[in-house]
């Protein structure tokens, strides 16, 4: 658990709107006896500045998405003294979780749950020599890993991840039908009115009785005929040593041409090569048709990637 170890008050940071799920989990804390220090907006959209800021005021938590955190990490965050993190709303890929678990002076948490489950679901301690999980579910949460006809994936055998518990939303406002369709009945319990969260996250469970996230059920986008996992895509191309981040999409810039587009952080390198690069991991059908390079990601006022804010 992310605060099983904590004996005494802690200084955490709000820096997620009120209106934004992640801030119910912030919030909380005060009936644990800990201290809330609200983020300034300025600081909300600088990392430079969040960095100065969390030293100053000797934060002890602070919550944000990976994108964030690569960002607060360039700027030194966590270089001097200790700072709990807890990051979630992103999948956390191997490079970061590799950098993450090799910082002394920072503990950090994967922590996963969509807002329909109030807040997280699951945590995981980014530890070295492990890889990206979601880890186990926390107090009062279920989790299951489905296939198709509702049931149970056996262990390494990718599904879709559901979520049960007490802290399931009712549903959606005035949208019977897409309540209907996210929230079904759970089919694992006796009880009344019992029900399960369809995520449309891909996972699996791993032999440690830990969740393994493998992508959006939704990411998988059909081209020329051919079924293509953007993340396979992402991966081979983050496997390269020039490329520090990608993110790839299926783009129609042009009506009736749709074709994949990589966006990429690291050093530039032309189409050729790269192309030529990916070649010896993915078939010809799954390379983009574009690279484009970036000098940073956009990102919502959340910290998370804004992907309609990526240039055609």
């Amino acid at each position: 658990s992310v605060y099983s170890d904590v004996s005494s008050p802690l200084r955490v940071s709000l820096n997620a709107p009120l209106s934004f799920d992640a801030s119910v989990k912030q919030l909380i804390q005060l009936v644990d006896g800990h201290s809330l220090l609200f983020v300034p907006q300025a600081a909300r959209e600088e990392p430079s500045l969040l960095v100065a800021w969390a030293a100053a005021h000797h934060l002890d938590v602070l919550d944000c998405s990976p994108s964030l955190l690569r960002l607060l990490l360039d700027e030194g965050l966590a270089s001097s003294r200790p700072l709990r993190v807890l990051v979630g709303g992103e999948h956390v890929d191997d490079s970061l979780w590799a950098r993450i678990a090799a910082l002394p002076f920072l503990s950090c948490f994967n922590v996963y749950g969509p807002t329909e489950c109030t807040v997280d679901a699951s945590s995981r301690l980014v530890a070295p020599n492990s890889r990206p999980a979601l880890g186990k579910p926390l107090p009062n949460v279920s989790l299951f890993v489905l296939d198709d006809a509702l049931s149970p994936c056996p262990i390494g055998v990718p599904g879709e991840l559901f979520i049960g518990g007490a802290g399931l939303a009712r549903g959606y406002l005035d949208r019977p039908s897409l309540s209907a369709e996210r929230f079904i009945p759970n089919p694992f319990s006796t009880l009344p009115g019992e029900r399960l969260y369809r995520t449309g996250d891909k996972a699996r469970w791993l032999p440690s009785g830990e969740v393994e996230y493998l992508g959006r059920l939704d990411f998988q986008v059909k081209l020329r005929g051919f079924r293509i996992e953007l993340g396979e895509v992402e991966a081979a191309l983050q496997a390269l040593p020039s490329i520090d981040r990608a993110l790839v999409l299926a783009r129609e810039d042009v009506p009736g041409d749709t074709r994949l587009v990589a966006y990429l952080l690291g050093t530039p390198a032309s189409p050729a090569s790269l192309r030529d690069a990916l070649r010896a991991s993915l078939p010809d059908y799954m390379l983009p048709s574009a690279f484009i390079f970036l000098k940073a990601f956009p990102l919502t006022s959340h910290g998370k990637l804004d992907r309609r804010a990526l240039p055609p």
